[in-house]
């Protein structure tokens, strides 16, 4: 089915209104399209500005699209008028796959018939979402890293049943609209950078579980150590360019052995409530006491200037 260009999309739909769904319109907003976002319940609406207002602070420090304003932004608690005119869906509703397949029931009805509708789910499949939806073929998952206003990349893969065309035609807008898209082959659980992440997370609760570091050490170890390399070059890119004139190949040759050493815990350690305790109150210690609003603007002011950085470092 005929799309309109992706330079074309002018309204975007974003469905919920948690950090993820208050994440993309703020994100779609500062790039100058107008957003209308679907809450469950006409309560939630002042948090989802109030989530929106923070997140323009770092916005408009990284450089607001022309036209580019909250006022664009229309919220309503009826799906079938914040679909009416979409160019694009960007869905986010709670992670119950039960809710999703509901909400995609409605959608394939509501939705226009040759919009994408796409989906922000980090732990289940667009094969199981779409199953309800009376047009398969034009759903795609979109998996954002959070904040979504802000960190660059998006997963993007079909289900069983979604058209090829739909998956390619999400990545080249979501490129067009200021994304790093990574368009997939095919579902795998935890996408590709999730399980990256996840490895290094179940590596660090092996590590407190056994006491061999805490939560501050793990933190300081990776902030200070790969962090910085990461926010410019991936990990394959780091140890190309470690293994100085011969690359990849003399650093496998020479360092394979002993790389080995570290692969021996490849299941997370059992989540008991002692090391759930451990990992809270370790947590709260790096906290210093300051609440969620106060971390996500300081986190958002850091990103910010790696991004920047980033721009001017040609990256």
């Amino acid at each position: 089915m005929a799309r309109k260009a992706v330079e074309d999309v002018r309204n975007v739909s974003c469905l919920g209104a948690g950090p993820i769904g208050g994440g993309w319109a703020a994100y779609f907003l500062a790039q100058g399209y107008d957003v209308t976002s679907w809450i469950h319940d006409a309560a939630e609406e002042a948090k989802l500005r109030e989530l929106i207002g923070a997140a323009w602070e770092a916005l408009t420090e990284l450089g607001l699209a022309p036209g580019a304003s909250q006022d664009r932004l229309t919220v309503t608690t009826d799906l079938a008028a914040a679909v009416a005119q979409a160019d694009f869906v960007q869905e986010s509703v709670p992670e119950n796959l039960a809710l999703k397949q509901k909400v995609y029931g409605e959608l394939g009805r509501l939705v226009p018939d040759d919009v994408v509708i796409c989906s922000s789910t980090s732990g289940l499949t667009m094969t199981d979402i779409q199953t309800t939806c009376a047009t398969p073929e034009r759903t795609v998952t979109g998996h954002p890293f959070n904040p979504p206003y802000l960190m660059p990349l998006v997963e993007i893969v079909g289900g069983e049943k979604s058209d090829r065309a739909a998956v390619e035609w999400t990545g080249a807008f979501f490129k067009h609209a200021g994304k790093a898209p990574l368009v997939m082959g095919r579902e795998v659980p935890g996408f590709v950078a999730t399980r990256l992440q996840e490895a290094i997370w179940r590596e660090a609760l092996h590590m407190v579980n056994e006491g061999e570091a805490t939560v501050e050490q793990i933190d300081i170890a990776v902030t200070n150590g790969p962090g910085p390399r990461w926010a410019l070059m991936g990990p394959c890119m780091v140890y190309h360019v470690g293994g100085g004139e011969g690359g990849m190949r003399y650093c496998l040759e020479q360092f394979g052995p002993a790389l080995k050493f570290p692969w021996t815990r490849l299941v997370a350690p059992e989540l008991t409530d002692e090391l759930t305790e451990t990992m809270v109150q370790g947590s709260e210690e790096a906290a210093q006491g300051e609440d969620f609003l106060t971390l996500t603007r300081k986190m958002n002011d850091g990103l910010v200037k790696v991004l920047k950085a980033r721009r001017e470092a040609g990256f």
